[in-house]
């Protein structure tokens, strides 16, 4: 079987968990029970762990689009026999609107098929590999056409509508035909094998109400900014991103995408960092979703809990959970053959000092929503917070790109360490007695000088990744866009400047560092946003459209792009890549906003 690319890959969402579906019609993508639970369906990290394939029997040309502000996928197959459209969608609850999108989702996939010219010859492949294709079900034909697909901790029911599906040992292999103006609906639901049943649903009722549901909620959000349509799709990957029951935001959808073809960086990256929270509410804030801001906040505040001896970790499993250890699933061969394919993220053990700057700055930026002063827990939050900072700063660690070598004094942690007690200064009159403005006052002016003096590098002429390093690394971008350094003083223009000429390329995207296969596509709206604040808004304008145009042909973008083939590299969607988009179109909308 050929790997179908990254890119071919559409998104379909619950708020729950998630599923990718490729423009051959096959889903290759679903954990069903949450974002970081097994797969039954895992194809796209191994051909033998399982797929659903609905699809015309002759091969033809494809459309794609999404229905306007949802994550319902619409593909047109267009063959020599005629042209059939098949809407995916994960079901919402009937009836369910607005900020209800999510809270009881059934975990039922709907596939609809509608024959829109000709008679088109159909072809079902159903094999379910549950536990990321350690298990092989039983498959048990039932009354009414359906098949009964049990194993481990799984259950599976498919049906379609009206049809009689046969199972053998493997799955389920049937033909049917499709007339112009015929329908025909599948349903798959699951169900843990030890609860309530799966849910039966009609299933063209429920794409219908699965729209509606998605379309009232996007309009409970505004953008009137430069370029809406990006910026609304992007809102809407990140609430799909989103488990509605925590309001955690999954960095992405899947596992063990590598960044580099054939290489080892592979990682999970289903749990919600600390590190992206800030720049995740930032987003929120301008794409208008002032709910998801606040659950955000609400489930990172509860995360963290009593700060004591350990330091905040960087990542938190979805409902909260520190240990995510990291394991192999050695049956697994990987997307074309990169492995290890990864389960859990061990970047939680890392020490990362930038987490409690993230943390201050989403603080600060809700601030006139949480009361004043604070109530009791959130003051010993922000006050631990900034107390840690002040006693760990001068520590090395793993940086925000988690380095799995040595730790080292990277440049974006020192500055975000500044910027913890830079918020922290201006939130203490909220704090009461046990905030210490002025002692954090003279260690953020501490941090500063250091940065200024250690960061810099004469003989590249730029501030570098890390102190007493001559390699050039584009988080320094993030020094004018956290207000640290005015984008147009001498020598962050300068930096600005060689990493454009250096990491950059001239379709717009921004390695991390000289030695890095691929543009990552936040570092590349960091440019954007950096050129904004230098005061190069044209510039800034055509390098945003250059970056737009490496999305696939439904938006969505991956982690990365491949420098030589324009490919997407990395886990998708991400949520960092649509974060970074959205930002840098609010800031070509209103450069002075922070």
């Amino acid at each position: 079987m050929e790997q179908p690319a990254i890119s071919d890959y559409g998104f379909l969402s619950d708020c729950r968990s998630g599923a990718l579906v490729g423009r051959d019609g096959s889903i290759d993508w679903w954990c069903p029970d949450r974002f970081d639970s097994p797969s039954v369906f895992g194809r796209i990290l191994d051909p033998d762990a399982g797929h659903w394939r609905l699809a015309p029997l002759a091969a033809g040309r494809v459309e794609r689009s999404y229905h306007p502000d949802t994550l319902v996928l619409r593909t047109v197959h267009h063959t020599p026999e005629g042209s059939v459209a098949v809407t995916d969608a994960l079901a919402a609850e009937v009836g369910a609107r607005g900020h209800q999108l999510g809270m009881n989702s059934p975990a039922v996939l709907l596939r609809v098929v509608e024959g829109l010219s000709g008679r088109v010859r159909m072809r079902l492949d159903f094999t379910p590999r549950p536990e990321y294709g350690l298990l092989t079900p039983y498959l048990h034909e039932q009354d009414g056409g359906g098949v009964l697909a049990t194993a481990g901790p799984v259950t599976l029911v498919l049906r379609g509508g009206g049809l009689r599906l046969r199972a053998d040992r493997d799955g389920v292999r049937h033909g049917f035909e499709v007339g112009a103006g015929e329908t025909v609906g599948f349903d798959l639901a699951y169900a843990p094998a030890y609860g309530p049943p799966p849910a039966r649903l009609d299933p063209v009722f429920t794409l219908a109400e699965t729209v509606r549901a998605w379309e009232a909620y996007r309009e409970t959000h505004t953008y009137d900014g430069r370029y809406p349509e990006p910026v609304r799709f992007s809102a809407t990957v990140l609430t799909g991103l989103t488990y509605t029951r925590s309001g955690a935001v999954a960095a992405a959808l899947t596992t063990s995408l590598p960044e580099q073809v054939g290489g080892d960086r592979n990682y999970d990256y289903r749990y919600s960092w600390l590190r992206d929270f800030s720049l995740t509410m930032r987003a929120f804030w301008v794409a208008a979703c002032p709910d998801e801001t606040t659950r955000l906040f609400a489930w990172a505040a509860r995360s963290i809990g009593r700060i004591g001896d350990r330091p905040v970790p960087v990542l938190f499993g979805l409902e909260g959970e520190r240990d995510i250890a990291e394991h192999e699933q050695d049956q697994l061969r990987g997307w074309a053959g990169s492995r290890p394919v990864r389960v859990g993220n061990d970047a939680w053990r890392q020490r990362q000092l930038d987490v409690p700057g993230e943390m201050l700055h989403a603080v600060w930026r809700l601030r006139d929503y949480l009361g004043e002063p604070f109530d009791e827990q959130l003051r010993e939050m922000v006050v631990g917070l900034a107390e840690e900072v002040a006693a760990n700063w001068r520590r090395p660690d793993r940086g925000m790109w988690e380095t799995r070598d040595a730790e080292r004094h990277y440049l974006s942690s020192k500055v975000l360490c500044w910027a913890a007690l830079e918020k922290a200064v201006t939130l203490a009159p909220r704090l009461g007695e046990r905030a210490d403005p002025r002692r954090w006052a003279a260690i953020r002016d501490e941090i500063r000088s250091t940065v200024l003096r250690e960061g810099w590098n004469d003989r590249i002429g730029a501030y570098t990744g890390a102190f007493g390093s001559a390699e050039l690394d584009a988080s320094a971008l993030l020094l004018p866009v956290l207000d640290f350094l005015d984008a147009r003083d001498p020598r962050m223009r300068s930096t600005i400047e060689a990493v454009e000429r250096e990491l950059g390329t001239d379709d717009g995207l921004v390695r991390r560092w000289a030695t890095d296969p691929a543009g990552f596509v936040l570092c590349s709206f960091w440019l954007v946003e950096c050129l904004v604040l230098a005061g190069e808004r044209e510039r800034a304008r055509v390098l945003f459209e250059k970056v737009l145009g490496h999305a696939n042909d439904v938006g969505l973008f991956a982690e990365q792009i491949d420098l030589t083939t324009g490919a997407q590299l990395g886990n998708t969607p991400q949520a960092l890549s649509h974060i970074g988009l959205i930002n840098a179109a609010w800031r070509l909308t209103d450069p002075d906003w922070t």
